[in-house]
This record gives structure tokens, C-alpha cells and sequence, in this order.
């Protein structure tokens, strides 16, 4: 079914939709194939620069924080500038911090490289997701969002496959050399292929905003991640915890009164947005921690090399990208409440697995709870990201996109930093093996927050209608029903600063 382009797209653009679809994914895969493998080569990393794993543990994070903080300012320069040149220019940012990576001298530079990195995963991130947003209509949109999550994960499962040998034959540095030719290739597709997005230039980018939400988040992770090592009494570590807390409050203040804000705050007052990105960051949080702790303990406990860790985490990411595609049928037929809802509840499942794991375990036993992650995680962020997108305004997908993104990452450094930090925190208690159980079981608890706010989605099609005019589309129905015609009245489409908002109902 080639469905209808949605209103104001040009029929041409609209007909090579899974052309340009194509050109994102190619350019989304350029900038997370690394991922995996380097968070794999953690040990190697550490030996070589003689340094702590935790320490070379920013090498992952570092990145994941700088690239909540920068993607709401970034994604409101696409809409400024337009999601084409946007994504071109992260493209270009690949390639630079690629080859500044592979040169890489110290666990500081390669830190501050990757973390620098960010600006490009920043760039393309949200620039792809509103791109995709806008070819496609509503009818479409889960199934190219499947898409574009299994690209998300089947990245880093080829980086992986190839990935683990090359850094055992060559070091971790060709990792990045091989960056830049598949960044190249992407920049060509993305040129020729990208349409450009509407542009609006009203309002003034949010610098105070973006400053002030890095000292709301950096200071608050930084001290949850230090403070096994310094103490919970140490200054630095008191500071970022009073530090924090204090940026919200003057985050918050400043993005009410700013005329074009980094967050448009009205838009936490819409359950389908709020609850959909608060599921996203409690499952990314533990999915990611996770993915982070089980290439230790299949080094550290179990003796595997980084090949044999790659091959076996390969479950994860591989059942990832298979289940994406799948989670249009799945949101279709039982609708995207339960599909979120089901996907959250897999995740649950899956950390409680892995907290049994040990030095006894069988790879199939180990593949299996890795696996049953990248199941629910599959099934579950479509239907979240498609009703982040139905609960904005068309103007507003790029800043939409970035929060959604921000939100993601902050939650995916927190699960990192705090998982590592329970895990590390009964090493001497418990003994090593035993530690990581405690780890995983963290994760439980942040993946059933996901559990507690999926069902609390509002269906998309309503999210649409209220935001937009758009009528319901099927492909939404709405499990519990309350998607049905509310007699609410149409709005024209040029109309869509989505004033109609859905409250929130805790």
C-alpha cells in the first residue's frame, strides 16, 4: 500500500520516500557501527592507556551525555536551517572526528574526541527522525520508525561481526579508519537523495537553555559515577548533587520565559509526548547498562576474548533490529499501549535473567537473556517514537525529535553510571561474579518504570487529531478505546502549534 503524502509534501518527494529513507539509514549506520565494539574493547582500551575501566567507561557515556545535552540546541537549528544540511554536516563530522579518534593518544584524548564526536550524532539524529517524519504519512510512519530502530541496533551488530577480529588483529584505532569511507558513501546518497524540510526562523536559539541543562545533568551523573571512588562525603561529589537540582529549577524558569525554547515545556502537559519519552529513558537506561555490563563479565569472570564477547553480544542488537520491523503488526493488531507496554515488560524479564548469570553459565543460556532484551526493546520503541511525533506540531519535529533524544541519552548515561556503580560497590562484599547480579537487578528497577508509564501512552491517531486535524487512521487503533470520535472539531493544518493539549493524569 503506497499511501497518501502527507498534506503540503511534494508528490515526487512522497514517491521516493524509501529511496531517502535508505540515504538516513546509510548515514545513521555511519555513525553508530563503532558503538558495540568499542564498548566491548573497554579492557583493551584501559590496559593500553593504563587506566581504570571505569574510567575508559566515558568513552560510551561521554558521548551518550554530550549528545543529550547539544541535541535539542542542534535539532532547533535543523529547523532553522533545514534537516538536510544539517544531516550533511554531521556527515562531514564523522569523517573529522573519525580520523581524529584513530589518533587518539591517551584516555583523555580519546574521551574528549568521542565526546566532541557527539555534535555529529546530534546532528543526524534528529535531522533523520524529522526527515523520516515528514516523507512519510501517519498510516506509514511505525513501520519506516521500525526501520530506522532496526538500523539503530543493526549497526552496531555488523560492527560487531566484523569488528571483534579487526581489533584483535589490528588494534581498536581501525575502527575508525573504516568509518570514514561508509560516512562518505552516506554524505554522496544523502546529497543527492534528501529533500530539504520547511525552515522557520522565528524566535532565537537557546543558548541559556542548552548551558543550563548541562549544568542541571553533567554535574548530577558526574557525581553518581565518582562517588564510589571518592565517597559520598567528598566535595565534588556533594556539589554535583546540590549543583544539579538547583539547574533544573533554573532551566525550567528560563525555558517559560525564553520566546523560542530549547523545550517547549507546554508540550510535558501532553501524555502521548511526556509518558512516551519517560518509557524511553527508563528502558534505554537499562538496556544500555546492561550492554554495557555484560562485556565485563564475559571478560572479567567468564575469560572471554573480544571476539568470542562480540560474537555472543551479538544476540542483543541482532534481535533488536529483527523485532523493529515487527512492532507495526504488533502496535496494529494489539495497539501501541500494549505494544509498549509488553515490550517494557520483556526488558523487566530480561535484566532479571541476566542477574542469574555467572561463571556456570552457558553461552545459549547467556545469548537467550540478551536476546529477549533486544525483543522488547524492538517491539517497544516504535510505537514510542511515533507518538512522540503524532503529539507536535509539524514545525516542531526536529526540536521534538532532540528532546525525545535528550531525553534517551540522559536516561542512557544515568542506567550506565548507576548499574556500573551498584555493580562496582559490592565487588568487595559479595565478590566479583556475585557483583554484576546486583547490577543487572538495578536495571530491573529502572526497566519497570517503563512498565509503570507505558500503559499511560495516549493512542497516536488521538495525539494527531488533537495537534493537527488530522481523523484517525487505523493503523492506531486505540486498545482501550478511548480513541474514538470526542466530537473534537478539526483544525486547519497550517494551524499546528497544537494548542489542544492532552493533560496529564498521574
Amino acid at each position: 500500500m503506497s499511501g497518501s503524502p502527507p498534506p503540503g509534501l511534494d508528490p515526487v518527494v512522497h514517491a521516493r520516500r524509501w529511496w531517502i529513507l535508505t540515504a538516513v539509514l546509510t548515514g545513521l549506520f555511519s555513525v553508530n557501527v563503532t558503538i558495540t565494539i568499542l564498548a566491548v574493547s573497554i579492557h583493551r582500551i584501559a590496559r593500553e592507556f593504563n587506566t581504570t575501566e571505569s574510567t575508559m567507561t566515558w568513552a560510551v557515556t561521554g558521548p551518550m551525555l554530550a549528545f543529550g545535552v547539544v541535541g535539542p540546541l542542534v535539532g532547533k537549528v535543523g529547523d532553522r536551517l533545514g534537516h538536510r544540511r544539517l544531516f550533511l554536516w554531521g556527515l562531514v563530522g564523522v569523517v573529522v572526528t573519525a580520523a581524529a579518534s584513530a589518533a587518539a593518544w591517551s584516555a583523555g584524548s580519546l574521551i574528549a574526541l568521542r565526546t566532541l564526536g557527539a555534535v555529529e550524532g546530534a546532528a543526524t539524529g534528529p535531522a533523520s527522525f524529522a526527515i523520516v517524519s515528514l516523507v512519510f504519512s501517519q498510516h506509514e510512519r511505525v513501520k519506516a520508525l521500525g526501520y530506522w530502530t532496526m538500523v539503530g541496533a543493526g549497526g552496531p551488530v555488523i560492527g560487531v561481526v566484523a569488528g571483534g577480529p579487526l581489533v584483535e588483529a589490528f588494534g581498536w584505532r581501525v575502527l575508525f579508519l573504516l568509518q570514514i569511507p561508509i560516512a562518505v558513501v552516506a554524505f554522496v546518497m544523502a546529497w543527492r537523495l534528501l529533500p530539504e524540510t520547511p525552515r522557520s526562523w522565528e524566535g532565537r536559539l537557546d543558548l541559556a537553555g542548552a548551558g543550563l541543562l548541562a549544568l542541571a545533568v553533567a554535574p548530577f551523573l558526574f557525581a553518581l559515577s565518582e562517588a564510589g571512588r571518592l565517597g559520598w562525603t567528598h566535595p565534588l561529589v556533594i556539589g554535583g548533587l546540590v549543583v544539579a537540582p538547583v539547574g533544573v529549577l533554573v532551566f525550567v524558569r528560563v525555558e517559560r520565559r525564553a520566546t523560542s525554547p530549547l523545550l517547549p515545556l507546554h508540550y510535558l502537559k501532553r501524555r502521548g509526548f511526556t509518558y512516551a519519552i519517560v518509557t524511553q529513558a527508563a528502558l534505554n537506561g537499562a538496556y544500555m547498562g546492561s550492554f554495557i555490563l555484560t562485556p565485563l563479565l564475559l571478560q572479567n569472570v567468564l575469560g572471554f576474548s573480544e571476539t568470542r564477547t562480540g560474537l555472543v553480544s551479538i544476540a542483543r542488537p541482532l534481535a533488536f533490529s529483527l523485532a523493529g520491523p515487527l512492532a507495526a503488526m504488533v502496535s496494529r493488531r494489539a495497539g501501541p499501549r500494549l505494544a509498549a507496554t509488553g515490550g517494557a515488560v520483556a526488558v523487566v524479564a530480561a535484566m532479571i535473567w541476566m542477574a542469574t548469570l555467572g561463571e556456570s553459565s552457558a553461552v545459549v543460556v547467556i545469548m537467550g537473556s540478551l536476546a529477549l532484551a533486544g525483543v522488547g526493546m524492538g517491539i517497544a520503541m516504535p510505537p514510542l517514537s511515533a507518538s512522540v511525533t503524532a503529539s507536535v506540531a509539524q514545525h516542531d519535529m526536529g526540536i521534538a525529535g532532540a528532546a525525545q533524544q535528550m531525553v534517551n541519552q540522559v536516561g542512557v548515561v544515568m542506567g550506565i553510571t548507576v548499574m556500573q556503580m551498584v555493580q562496582q560497590s559490592r565487588v568487595d562484599s559479595v565478590g566479583l561474579a556475585t557483583s554484576y547480579h546486583w547490577g543487572y537487578a538495578t536495571g530491573a528497577v529502572l526497566a519497570l518504570v517503563g512498565v509503570l508509564t507505558a500503559p499511560r501512552l495516549v493512542a497516536p491517531s488521538r495525539a494527531t487529531m488533537l495537534s493537527t486535524g488530522e481523523q484517525e487512521d487505523s493503523e492506531y487503533p486505540d486498545s482501550s478505546g478511548d480513541a474514538q470520535n470526542k466530537g473534537v472539531a478539526p483544525r486547519s493544518l497550517t494551524n499546528t502549534a497544537g494548542d489542544a493539549e492532552e493533560p496529564l493524569v498521574v
